[in-house]
């Protein structure tokens, strides 16, 4: 229906080129809410179908909070949470920005992982009683290396971090540069002045959340 318009007002909230896919949350958080505004004529397998279209992340962000995406990341399993709702985690972004194309360019294909994401990474998250029974080399995120070559900091930054009791996993989330720890720092304090008060990164402390089927995420 060509007549009907929107005009939203974004406020960021997610950094840019941190991968954390701040880009394709706003706009799956679009679809969902046009679609809502005019009365649900769209069914969300088809706005899932869509989003695919418009980019390779959205689809994940139409999911329940947890899934399995395989392809360019349209094409998506929904999955269990693996992680309780509320479970903390502290993202660390360095103010350096890293382009996804960039990381792409210098990945070596011969350094992929050949673990098969679907007979075994997801199974051995799915079946472990927690997180922290997962084995630490199912722990995988090829575009590692390949940014660490872009931006050498990157691979100090994180060793700092795997240092930093309370932190059970430390990983670059998707292409970078923001670096996820899991957990909470058992001297909260100390870790503030160790990272917070650099003039070069930023702290965000958050948890996992996902939604209830058919609303929409909503602020803890």
């Amino acid at each position: 229906n060509t007549s009907s318009y929107f005009k939203a007002n974004l406020i960021k909230q997610v950094p840019a080129q941190a991968g954390l896919g701040g880009g394709s949350a706003n706009a799956a958080t679009a679809m969902w809410g046009a679609n809502q505004l005019m009365g649900d004529p769209a069914s969300l397998d088809q706005m899932i179908e869509w989003s695919g279209d418009l980019g390779s992340d959205i689809t994940f962000f139409l999911s329940r909070g947890t899934a399995f995406c395989t392809g360019r990341g349209e094409i998506m399993t929904e999955t269990d949470p693996l992680l309780k709702a509320g479970t903390k985690v502290c993202i660390v972004k360095p103010d350096i920005g890293l382009s996804t194309p960039s990381v792409f360019k210098a990945l070596d294909y011969d350094e992929l992982s050949e673990l098969d994401g679907e007979s075994t990474l997801l199974p051995a998250f799915l079946e472990a009683d927690s997180i922290a029974a997962v084995k630490p080399e199912y722990f995988l995120n090829d575009l590692e290396p390949p940014a660490f070559r872009c931006v050498p900091e990157l691979l100090e930054l994180k060793t700092e971090l795997q240092s930093i009791e309370g932190f059970t996993t430390v990983m670059m989330s998707g292409s970078g540069t923001s670096i996820f720890c899991i957990g909470e720092p058992a001297d909260r304090e100390q870790f503030l002045k160790q990272f917070d008060q650099r003039e070069d990164v930023s702290v965000f402390f958050t948890e996992f959340t996902n939604r209830e089927t058919g609303s929409w995420f909503q602020r803890s």
